[in-house]
């Protein structure tokens, strides 16, 4: 193993599912040490965290990445036809890892990083209240009035007409064809491209609801640090406290961080796990990880919780 890349496993979810994903661990082990996990974005490969892995291994952590059912290390041939939720993510994929997490790495403690929806594949998991601390990045579910005004328009007419509308077609979301992320499984885009403003009224979310009664966001307690960024069109600060609203049992902080913060003209919604912010943002979340805490220095503003 490399550090840059890791090593693969396999993990199966409860129904049965086959997942895949990539572990960086230290030779010997040791209580103290954390194990992160990293949860990635709607139809992003867990290959596009490595080096942030990798960047998490070198300062001391024992680190897993994985794809969720349908996409890259968890693809079978085919996706037409498969089971594969928003919700299936977070409370079967996520939780298998969770439940890997603790078999592999017993004593440890538990924390997570989360890109994107993977924010809210960590309050899905039934044991989540095992992390001891969150840091998400960007982390919302995607309703539309939430999406910056300046863009909003476009960005409803790509995700929220063309990309069921292809899908409803091929029976999947080309992505990978069209150069829009990875392919993604029906019920994802339907999860994705339903315009209401409560999870629990997204097709999956429903579903849960019925089924439990209730959703599982309240058993997370984690220290939880929120970064966005200013120029990210889907993690604007409604879409972010919108997420975090959902962690009720949670410390939360929310962390607003603006490109010129850093002395750069833009990042966006995927470039804080570019290498390129290795020396400015990933300090960031190390730190967080570390000591449930933002050092004097941290570039941005803190959001006012209400």
């Amino acid at each position: 193993m490399t550090a840059a890349e890791g090593t693969s496993f396999k993990e199966t979810a409860d129904d049965g599912y086959a997942l895949g994903g990539l572990t960086w661990r230290h030779s010997s082990p040791d209580p103290q040490r954390p194990v992160v996990i990293i949860n990635a974005a709607t139809s992003v490969r867990c290959r596009h965290y490595s080096r942030f892995a990798a960047y998490l291994f070198s300062h001391g952590c024992d680190v897993m990445t994985y794809d969720y059912r349908g996409i890259g290390e968890s693809r079978s041939e085919s996706i037409k036809g498969l089971r594969a939720s928003w919700t299936d993510w977070g409370a079967l994929d996520f939780e298998a890892i969770l439940k890997r997490a603790q078999r592999e790495f017993p004593g440890q403690p538990i924390d997570v990083v989360a890109h994107s929806f993977g924010g809210c594949a960590a309050g899905l998991a039934g044991s989540g209240k095992v992390i001891r601390r969150l840091v998400t990045v960007g982390a919302q579910f995607a309703y539309w009035r939430d999406y910056a005004p300046e863009q909003r328009w476009r960005m409803f007419g790509k995700w929220h007409v063309i990309m069921p509308l292809m899908t409803l077609l091929c029976g999947y979301f080309p992505g990978k064809r069209l150069g829009w992320l990875e392919d993604t499984p029906t019920a994802v885009v339907r999860d994705w491209s339903t315009p209401t403003a409560r999870f629990e009224d997204r097709p999956s979310g429903r579903v849960l609801m019925k089924k439990a009664g209730a959703l599982p966001f309240d058993g997370v307690r984690a220290q939880t640090l929120a970064i966005s960024l200013s120029d990210d069109p889907y993690g604007t600060i409604p879409a972010i406290e919108r997420l975090l609203g959902y962690f009720s049992n949670a410390a939360k902080t929310h962390l607003r961080i603006a490109p010129q913060d850093i002395g750069e003209r833009q990042v966006g919604h995927f470039g804080f796990f570019r290498s390129a912010y290795q020396a400015t943002l990933w300090p960031i979340a190390l730190t967080w990880l570390q000591t449930g805490a933002l050092a004097a220095d941290t570039p941005g503003r803190q959001v006012p919780r209400s």
